[in-house]
């Protein structure tokens, strides 16, 4: 169902950008509601502007941010912006000094200040988001004249697509005091009884993250793959080009050649490679029984031992890299490579214990460079 992989793949499909994908989803829309609803859990957003499903996570975890944005300055300017366009109708225009404006009255506690280049540039930031989203489009001038000086101007048109930025809350949010109520709120109306919040909850894992792990989540829901996981991977596989695969203390969602549903592991860059080199040295690590087996297929190690390891992959492979990986200070390689791990599910840090526990994903890959490899040390 490739509409429905549209769908997952996009926040949104817009009409004005993407006219022959939102009529072919419109054409399907009854069976694209059905299957979210029913599996999913996620409601279909439809009308003249756009289309788009409400894909809300079982809980938050660090790769769904916003992979553009490096600050939380950069969030609440992107809220802030949200605010303004409330009160803009869609083709409305406006130029970029009364949002500064707007910000600096609407911005709690220190004060924006638009001459500190560091401002400017994070609030550019958040709009070519906006621009790349769909939520504006830029009508004249360049955003790098702001960049440079703070009475630089830009001229923007609203599309209208702010509205439907935001998740719809369906109760009052306002006593919600911590990040886990909005999670819990989703099952307010649902009879777990019945198992509908269990069966959305483990769909939703399987689709919207890189591995479902019994260590990450109910007991309830992980034995739900046990007695229900031929009849869930049928049901995914008749939907998408896809393998399911389900073990003791892991499950994942594996995509075929003709499934896109989003950003996928390998990439075509060369820090995955660095990851599938160090995913070798790690299974080779755990062959030779050198860790710590934790139950649900994963492994303990401290954070120096690891950081040695991949301190091995850096000196075993290098000359494979680009440069600026080739000649990266260690610490900064070690920072990169165990963030992207940690994103992907690979591993989980442990600051508090100085540890990081080795995923069952980390067991599924790896890389080696050919034997005739030259540019660097052979592979024995």
């Amino acid at each position: 169902m490739k509409e429905l992989e549209m769908l997952l793949r996009q926040r949104w499909i817009l009409k004005s950008e993407q006219k022959e994908q939102y009529y072919r989803i419109r054409d399907g829309i009854g069976e694209i509601r059905k299957f979210a609803s029913d599996k999913l859990g996620c409601q279909i957003i439809e009308n003249s502007l756009l289309v788009k499903m409400e894909k809300i996570p079982v809980k938050a975890e660090q790769f769904m941010g916003i992979q553009a944005f490096s600050s939380k300055e950069e969030y609440a300017f992107l809220c802030i912006l949200l605010m303004f366009l409330e009160d803009k109708d869609a083709q409305e225009q406006f130029i970029l000094s009364q949002l500064t404006e707007y910000i600096v009255a609407n911005t709690p506690g220190d004060t924006v200040d638009w001459t500190l280049y560091t401002h400017r540039r994070r609030l550019i930031k958040v709009l070519r988001y906006a621009v790349s989203e769909g939520i504006l489009r830029v009508t004249d001038g360049s955003d790098e004249a702001f960049m440079e000086d703070m009475a630089g101007e830009v001229l923007y048109e609203n599309t209208g697509a702010s509205r439907y930025f935001m998740r719809n809350f369906t109760h009052d949010i306002m006593a919600y005091t911590k990040p886990e109520d909005f999670g819990e709120s989703d099952w307010v109306e649902m009879d777990e009884d019945r198992g509908f919040a269990r069966r959305h909850r483990v769909y939703k894992q399987l689709l919207f993250e890189p591995a479902m792990y019994r260590s990450n989540c109910t007991e309830e829901d992980f034995d739900y793959l046990k007695y229900y996981g031929g009849r869930l991977s049928e049901e995914l596989e008749k939907n998408f080009d896809c393998q399911v695969q389900i073990y003791k203390g892991s499950a994942f969602f594996i995509e075929g050649d003709n499934c896109r549903m989003g950003e996928t592991f390998p990439g075509n860059n060369v820090l995955s490679d660095i990851l599938l080199l160090s995913f070798d040295e790690i299974q080779r690590h755990i062959k030779n029984g050198e860790w710590e087996k934790r139950a649900n297929e994963s492994y303990v190690v401290s954070e120096v031992e690891f950081e040695h390891v991949l301190g091995e992959v850096k000196q075993k492979y290098s000359a494979g890299f680009t440069k600026n990986y080739r000649e990266m200070p260690q610490g900064e390689f070690v920072k990169i490579v165990e963030e992207m791990m940690e994103r992907w599910m690979f591993i989980q840090k442990k600051p508090q214990e100085h540890q990081i526990y080795i995923l069952p994903a980390c067991g599924k890959l790896k890389g080696y460079y050919p034997e005739n490899y030259t540019g660097g040390q052979k592979d024995e």
